[in-house]
């Protein structure tokens, strides 16, 4: 079997090795082992995972207006919220093109799952492209890649607060900002993320987007500010801490390894995240957590992620992550291991503050 170069040791915390292990499997033995079923999007299963959480959110608004009490608000705000980023998840298979075979079906299904939760739709698609062509590249990811030694340095501390501190608040910002170090909006497009025959895509989204702004104003001119803070306001922000909370795990470990330059590849960059156990909450929000497969291969629904992790786990071995902890200690470890990464290295792993301190 062919080998392509890795190892995922990470010796002492601090120094990495150099890359000079070789994988033994290829991006084509991975997508042998998968049924090819799994690769098939079903019109009529997508559809119903759509309409089931549109059904779901409208029976909890209908119990939130019955019952209005400040006992049921926040069960009502967790519960919302959640559904809000299962309904981003299906969203999700839409921009990768895996809710079904025709473009303008995923297209209008992702707008319908996206507008509402303030996402413009073709704006993200985009951007999340890139990540997905990028996974584990220190220079050329979009999302959740690791800032080095002396970027963090010199790092002001309002953006250090912001990136090591609220994170799970960050969505909204990097929908107007990007990340560090990376500059353009998701409404714009003249924005660098963005080629010039996308225009119309972005500024479509961009109306729809402005649209639902204008409708929650109206809205909350209406009915008043605590309308828009019990209806909608809160939920999002659970929603917003569930996309947070997910993406940043996915992509930030002690252990996973980030590349530079021409030591990248793209089997080597989606193979460095790792997939979670988030309870019973998996199945609410389409088992997003099964991520390694979805990098591998990102046209596959995800109600196929699951198969499709199975098939692929024989064949990748110690290769595969998953971890099984409780999600908050993960997200705890992570958050006081995952700074910065070196400087230099070909390839590298996150490391802590503490070295600073120490040093």
């Amino acid at each position: 079997m062919q080998s392509n170069t890795i190892t995922f040791n990470h010796p002492d915390g601090n120094e990495p090795s150099e890359d000079t292990t070789k994988l033994p499997f290829t991006l084509q033995d991975l997508k042998a082992a998968i049924p090819a079923e799994c690769f098939q999007p079903n019109v009529t299963k997508s559809l119903f995972y759509f309409l089931r959480d549109i059904l779901i959110i409208g029976l909890l608004y209908a119990v939130a207006h019955y019952l209005d009490s400040w006992f049921f608000w926040p069960i009502f705000w967790l519960m919302q919220g959640t559904m809000f980023w299962a309904l981003f998840v299906v969203g999700h298979d839409c921009g990768h093109q895996s809710f079904s075979k025709h473009k303008w079906l995923n297209d209008f299904i992702g707008h319908l799952s996206h507008t509402p939760i303030l996402v413009p739709y073709h704006g993200w698609r985009i951007s999340h492209r890139t990540h997905h062509k990028n996974t584990g590249n220190i220079d050329n990811d979009e999302s959740w890649y690791p800032v080095t030694e002396s970027q963090y340095k010199e790092m002001p501390l309002e953006q250090k607060i912001g990136r090591y501190y609220v994170f799970l608040l960050a969505y909204p910002v990097y929908l107007f900002k990007r990340s560090p170090n990376k500059e353009g909006s998701h409404f714009l497009p003249g924005s660098p993320l963005f080629k010039p025959s996308e225009k119309w895509d972005i500024i479509t989204s961009t109306t729809l987007w402005i649209g639902m702004v204008c409708l929650l104003g109206f809205l909350t001119y209406e009915w008043g500010w605590m309308w828009l803070l019990k209806y909608y306001a809160a939920p999002y922000i659970v929603f917003i801490i569930w996309l947070d909370l997910v993406t940043f795990l996915h992509h930030t470990e002690p252990d996973l390894p980030w590349y530079r330059g021409e030591d990248w590849t793209f089997l080597k960059g989606a193979i460095s995240s790792i997939d979670r156990n988030y309870g019973f909450i998996n199945h609410i929000h389409h088992d997003i957590g099964t991520h390694v497969a979805h990098h591998i291969f990102l046209n596959i629904p995800h109600y196929n992620l699951l198969k499709a992790t199975e098939a692929i786990k024989p064949v990748m071995g110690e290769y595969f992550r998953k971890s099984e902890e409780p999600i908050w200690k993960s997200l705890w470890r992570s958050c006081f291991s995952c700074h910065f990464v070196p400087d230099t290295g070909s390839k590298v792993y996150y490391t802590s503050n503490n070295k600073l301190a120490k040093s």
